[in-house]
């Protein structure tokens, strides 16, 4: 049997926008459940969920890090029949590192979003919220930092509701703000909660003070009304002026929360030991268990037909690895969530997408980089194994004989590039193992050579995706490296339809080569990718010379013709062509078709792509007119300019093509006198204004 019963597992994620204190409320919760005995900060490098040399260094989260741990409800009165089992991911905030959020959040049931109590929601929280919407992970909220200089709770849940979800519900209110933060206010059990002790891990319950009496009656009324809405006949009950008990209230919330019909919205202080373990209380109350998530949808390999995965132990087992990573003492590690079945150690798997099997030698439970061995791990768990050959992020592993292919990660396209040489020969071997091992870890980071100059190109999310793993190269694996200029990645595309013929044909002595075919090229949406049509009527060319046809396509697409940067959101059709009995080869149409392709491009109004960005600056009003008089100068278009009192500053809302971006950072600490930042993510891909194609082609842009 499971050692844990299923209903009493939580599989949550802390998500946030860079500096909101995720891993800060990370720790709190490891040292509140009793995983770790001191408090790691993240300000002194010593967090225990930031556990990479880089991201002590930097103070930044770089990789999802996971681990397991118990909480028995702080009103719970039987506390070991209460406790739920608790996996986390804690996750990173900055862009860059944007497949970690949503790498974690597919194999998530449930998410506690933290929020800075002065900046309320930023441009990465409104990402991650929406990566949460796409795969509907129920949420709770938490709005942290209230100790902060010009925090506030009202201000920070407006914005939540505005750029948010309307259907976010305050459970909460705090006492007092900034250095009068004192306690908080539990709207549901109409209780008055502060946090003793030097770590604030008494919880003292008390009553409401006078003061506040009025405003928490208030709060409260409206939170009831939004929570019965939900449920006819506590609704009911309600209009006729009854009082809901306490826990059918947590029930309305939980079954609401769980459909993604509300979000509950909590309040405190990570860094001051405040409000997390309300948090918790709240996890455990709120968020689904693997069993209240509906079933997970799988296909057959080979015939793609549907199936649905429930997560039960006697079902056959099938878990999707989500994330692969390089231990410096164990090898490869893959992390994997459990879906259905079980799974013993010694034992074989299916990976679904190579076809072949893995064993599976060790299952280890991870505590951020320390490790546990367990024999068994059963549906609804997260875990790691060591060793597996070629499995990869977004892989399904399953049962032998009830082979299913799990929905996989949709992963974004890089959008910048480096030149990289090894310094010596010596690096020129381990350079290459090194990118591989790199690279299959992160699927958005990209290796390929240039075929012009033999150099190698890596290519990434932003310069300090970059910037980590060329570090990560010199100390994970010795490997000293020269890196050139950031490069951006454009695209092209064409604007126009046009056709055109390609043939190859050679004749000399003996057999020739004979490739003949007509292509049509049309323009897709922005973002449509490319789309092959097999448009081939009453035999014009061989089934068999149609996929290296395809093939030449691609590779011509690859080239690009305006600067030679990848075509990109256009429809192909080989709709015409002849071939020879004796002559024709599968090499020869390749060559027609990308001949044909390349000329087709020429003649459909070919243009050259830039990837836009979408930066939020915050400045001193002092220093608005230089910071947007300089935004104007690298042809960025200001969306709007809000106020973020009672800071003085000012919140600009703007799109700025991401080559005019390098070296932002240094700019805005000049024009701000340091006090300005700013936080820039890929949003659009749009055409380059044609003064500046010219520049590209130059290579000088």
């Amino acid at each position: 049997m499971a050692d844990y019963p299923i209903e009493k597992i939580r599989n949550i994620g802390v998500i946030a926008h860079i500096d909101a204190g995720k891993t800060t409320t990370s720790e709190r919760i490891l040292f509140y459940t009793g995983i770790s005995h001191k408090i790691g900060e993240v300000h002194e490098g010593e967090a225990v969920m930031d556990w990479m040399e880089q991201e002590r260094e930097r103070g930044i989260t770089i990789t999802a890090a996971a681990t397991t741990a118990f909480w028995s409800p702080t009103s719970a009165a039987d506390k070991e029949a209460e406790k739920v089992k608790l996996n986390i991911i804690d996750t990173p905030g900055h862009i860059d590192f944007t497949i970690e959020v949503k790498r974690s959040l597919r194999v998530l049931d449930g998410a506690v979003v933290v929020f800075d109590g002065v900046a309320g929601v930023e441009p990465q929280s409104e990402t991650n919220w929406r990566y949460a919407d796409d795969y509907k992970v129920p949420r709770i909220c938490f709005i942290n930092k209230l100790d902060r200089l010009g925090a506030s709770f009202e201000r920070s849940f407006q914005t939540i509701l505005g750029r948010l979800s309307p259907s976010a519900v305050k459970m909460q209110i705090p006492d007092g703000h900034e250095d009068k933060f004192k306690g908080i206010v539990d709207l549901i059990t109409m209780e008055y909660v502060t946090f003793d002790g030097e770590k604030g891990e008494q919880v003292v319950k008390g009553s409401i003070p006078a003061e506040l009496l009025e405003q928490a009656k208030k709060e409260r009324a409206i939170m009831v009304e939004k929570i019965v809405e939900h449920d006819d006949e506590a609704m009911s009950e309600y209009l006729d002026g009854k009082e809901i008990e306490i826990g059918r209230l947590r029930k309305i919330i939980r079954k609401a929360t769980i459909n993604n019909e509300i979000f509950p919205v909590l309040c405190g202080s990570a860094l001051k030991n405040k409000g997390v373990q309300l948090m918790l209380d709240a996890v455990a109350f709120y968020l689904p268990s693997p069993l209240d998530i509906p079933p997970t949808k799988a296909t057959l390999p080979g015939t793609g037909e549907e199936k649905q995965i429930s997560a039960g132990e006697d079902q056959p087992f099938a878990a999707l690895a989500f994330k692969t990573a390089t231990d410096p003492f164990v090898g490869s590690l893959a992390y994997f969530r459990v879906y259905s079945g079980k799974l013993t150690s010694g034992s074989y798997v299916l990976n679904a997408r190579t076809g072949n099997q893995e064993r599976i030698s060790r299952i280890i439970r991870m505590h951020a980089n320390q490790r546990e061995e367990i024999k068994e791990i059963f549906a609804g768990n997260i875990a790691a194994t060591v060793g597996l050959k070629d499995t990869k992020t977004g892989d399904t592993l399953c049962d032998l004989d009830n082979p299913v292919i799990l929905e996989g990660i949709d992963v974004p396209e890089p959008v910048i590039s480096l030149r990289i040489e090894p310094k010596t020969k010596a690096d020129q071997e381990k350079m290459g193992l090194a990118l591989k091992k790199l690279s299959d870890e992160d699927p958005t980071f990209r290796i390929k050579s240039d075929e012009e100059t033999a150099e190698m190109i890596i290519s990434g999310m932003g310069e300090l995706h970059l910037d980590v793993i060329v570090e990560r190269m010199k100390r994970e694996f010795g490997v000293q490296a020269n890196v050139g200029r950031p490069q951006v990645a454009y695209k092209e595309t064409i604007m126009g339809t046009a056709e055109a013929e390609g043939k190859y044909i050679r004749q000399s002595g003996g057999r020739g080569q004979y490739g003949h075919v007509w292509l049509r090229v049309e323009p897709k949406e922005r973002g449509a990718g490319y789309e092959f049509i097999d448009a081939i009527k009453g035999g014009a060319i061989p089934e068999e010379f149609i996929s290296p046809s395809e093939k030449g396509i691609k590779e011509a697409m690859e080239k690009g013709v305006v600067a030679g940067f990848p075509l990109v959101d256009m429809q192909v059709s080989l709709y015409d062509g002849s071939y020879h009995e004796v002559d024709s080869s599968e090499i020869a149409f390749k060559i027609a078709a990308s001949t044909a392709l390349q000329e087709a491009a020429k003649r459909a109004k070919p243009v050259l792509l830039e990837p836009i960005m979408k930066i939020e600056i915050i400045t001193p009003e002092s220093s608005l007119g230089e910071t947007t008089g300089d935004l104007a100068s690298r042809r960025g278009q200001i969306l709007g300019i809000a106020d973020r009192s009672p800071l003085n500053l000012k919140v600009i809302d703007a799109r700025v093509p991401l080559s005019e971006t390098f070296g932002y950072a240094t700019s805005l600490r000049s024009l701000t006198e340091g006090r300005g930042t700013f936080n820039m993510e890929f949003d659009h891909y749009e055409p380059v204004p044609a003064s500046f194609v010219e520049l590209i082609k130059e290579g000088k842009k």
